[in-house]
């Protein structure tokens, strides 16, 4: 599939947008806000690897997997400017706010190490979301149940592709075997705040917007279980870190991912193209 097909996999009917349109409790703004930055941050890292990955093909499937972040990012941020009422579009949350205001979890914003290090990220955070969309086709926000089929489609295909690679590398030699067990160790101290509920996601849970995050840590741990056993890795010690992205506290690297996804907004912010 092409980057332009698989982009436009994201697009949901304008139609099917609007039933969720409505101005909506803070709470919910947030939640949505949420998705939409985890969306952004990893598809800006991983836009990275464009021109570096270590063969052509992986080059190619990890800018894909960027612009498939990147279109659900267009939609929810699109989207969490409806529900706020404050008349933002998607390029103005994305490019002009400050830190602060970003309310992705840290591990999206880690910078990608090696390779091992990138395609263990993917496994976590893409087993996580899949979970997450399967669980939001059944949303009260109708424009996030309109969403989640198509973008549960494709992460699906980001968790396949990482499964593949996690295998490939886990059962490899003896230095990828220990480069992806040593990624592994690093960010699963990270994926506790993945499950971690708070206010916000109390209310949307209350509200049957969402799931209670902590309700997808079975789902979750089963997949990463079965994949990390065909790899021959193992699982690491439950060293949970109390990472705070989603309350807009965020790590060192921020700042400078930021100061590139935001230069040519803040350069030319009158620019049309």
């Amino acid at each position: 599939m092409s980057a332009r097909d698989r982009r436009n996999s994201s697009d949901v009917a304008a139609s099917d947008l609007d039933r969720g349109r409505n101005p909506e409790s803070p709470a919910h703004v947030e939640y949505v806000l949420r998705l939409g930055d985890n969306a952004l941050i990893l598809g800006q890292r991983l836009s990275e690897w464009c021109g570096h990955a270590p063969v052509l093909e992986e080059d190619l499937a990890l800018a894909n997997v960027a612009l498939d972040l990147l279109g659900q990012a267009r939609l929810l941020l699109t989207h969490a400017g409806e529900l706020e009422g404050a008349g933002r579009d998607e390029d103005q949350i994305a490019f002009l706010r400050s830190e602060s205001d970003y309310r992705n979890v840290t591990l999206v914003e880690l910078p990608n190490g090696d390779f091992a290090q990138t395609i263990a990220r993917n496994l976590l955070f893409s087993a996580f979301t899949a979970e997450l969309w399967s669980a939001l086709r059944k949303s009260s926000d109708a424009a996030l149940a309109a969403m989640a089929p198509k973008t549960l489609a494709e992460t699906r295909s980001h968790l396949r592709h990482a499964s593949d690679w996690t295998v490939r590398l886990g059962d490899g030699t003896a230095e990828s075997h220990a480069r992806a067990q040593a990624a592994l160790d690093f960010l699963w101290p990270y994926t506790a705040e993945l499950f971690t509920d708070d206010a916000v996601d109390t209310q949307v849970c209350i509200g049957a917007i969402a799931p209670a995050c902590s309700a997808l840590t079975p789902g979750w741990l089963s997949t990463i279980t079965n994949v990390l056993e065909e790899a021959t890795l193992r699982i690491p010690d439950n060293n949970a870190l109390e990472s705070r992205g989603k309350a807009g506290i965020h790590s060192e690297h921020m700042a400078p991912l930021l100061a590139d996804l935001q230069h040519l907004q803040r350069t030319y912010p009158s620019g049309t193209w």
